[in-house]
């Protein structure tokens, strides 16, 4: 039987000298995971699809997209390995009216130059598949994805799938009739997703950078204006990209070469010529440009009104993402100028696009700064 207790003993005061003192980070328990396995893991996956994006822009730029004509997801990964093999797929791409309208003098030398681009580009797609199938399940049979990420990363696979099947869907408008290239509107959608799956890929490598601990205490300082109007910038990029698909999906860039005029006139000659009037704005390359070109004015102001805004942030880490992106537009447009007086060439209409990868990106990152900024602290760390 225990002693008696002295009048002014603290109650439970034996408990409270064996309890171990409280365990810091309990907000990242049981949701850390593989945090830096898994970014790196995304940051493979990022730069596969920059490549993808880049080889995609490259075998438009060939005239290579149509080059092989079926869709095999599976077997289609084995190119022809015999001279009896090439002549059958040789032969099935002369039956599209690219070849019977524009290339009926190609050899069969020629048409294997145009294929080994497209292969090479359906091979890429396959390989980020393949990538992130393996890494997904290598991280969920470890058990190593943390808390409300597994939804997370098997978005990004339903997106893959999904841009596979588009770019099919894209194809398939270039076999038929008398079309010589794929539907601008097709190709603007199969542009526009790659760079939606490349803004999550993006999104979630800036969220894994970061403990969750920290992540909530960078969120009680976010700049909820700086956020929304970061936010805006990002849907007007995203139009621009779509606008500089269509452009490049009916080579509208050749129309006018002149600047800051069209033609000699402000608004294009024959801007809406075809009927009905809706076709003009997917398939007049006067008035696509045209608006491609407005949209870029309007895209450069409110970059200014931007980097006016981020300048303001209390964070050091916010103003210069701000002025990275700002700086990023400003190279985009003046390339995209110059695109113009060269004529359209290849390489610069590809540097062109490649930019417009890295201004998406740099206001991806500006954006969530302002959400979760990098406090400074007195000392500057």
């Amino acid at each position: 039987m225990s002693g008696k207790r002295k009048l002014f003993e603290e109650v439970g005061q034996d408990a409270q000298t064996t309890r171990s003192a409280p365990a810091g980070g309990m907000i990242d328990k049981g949701r850390r995971g593989a945090r830096r396995g898994i970014r790196a893991w995304l940051l493979v996956l990022f730069v596969l699809v920059v490549t993808m994006i880049a080889v995609g822009g490259l075998t438009r730029l060939t005239d290579s997209g149509l080059s092989i004509t079926e869709w095999k997801p599976v077997t289609g990964a084995i190119p022809p390995l015999s001279e009896a093999h090439w002549q059958e797929e040789f032969a099935k791409y002369q039956q599209i009216p690219e070849f019977q309208l524009q290339n009926k003098g190609m050899t069969l030398e020629g048409f294997k130059e145009i294929y080994w681009w497209e292969w090479g580009h359906r091979q890429l797609g396959r390989t980020i598949g393949l990538v992130w199938a393996l890494g997904f399940a290598g991280f969920a049979l470890a058990r190593a994805i943390p808390a409300g990420w597994t939804g997370r990363l098997l978005g990004i696979g339903a997106l893959g799938g999904l841009q596979g099947a588009v770019g099919w869907w894209m194809v398939s408008s270039g076999l038929k009739g008398t079309m010589l290239d794929v539907a601008s509107y097709r190709l603007a959608t199969h542009l526009g997703l790659a760079f939606v799956i490349l803004g999550f890929i993006a999104w979630y490598v800036f969220l894994l950078g970061r403990e969750e601990r920290v992540l909530m205490q960078a969120r009680r300082q976010a700049e909820r204006k700086l956020w929304g109007m970061s936010t805006g910038w990002l849907h007007l990029t995203f139009v621009q990209i779509l606008l500089g698909a269509l452009v490049a999906g009916i080579d509208a860039g050749q129309s006018f070469t002149d600047w800051p005029l069209m033609g000699g006139q402000v608004v294009p000659p024959e801007a809406f010529d075809l009927t009905p009037v809706w076709r003009n704005f997917f398939e007049n390359p006067g008035l696509v440009q045209f608006i491609h070109r407005c949209v870029a004015y309007l895209l450069l102001a409110y970059s200014v009104v931007m980097l006016l805004k981020g300048r303001k942030s209390a964070h050091a880490g916010t103003r210069a993402a701000f002025t990275a992106a700002f700086i990023a537009v400003i190279g985009q447009v003046s390339l995209g100028v110059y695109v113009l007086f060269s004529g359209v060439q290849a390489h610069v209409a590809l540097t062109h696009q490649i930019i417009a990868v890295m201004v998406w990106v740099l206001i991806l990152r500006a954006r969530f700064l302002s959400g979760y900024p990098i406090v400074d602290t007195i000392r500057g760390k």
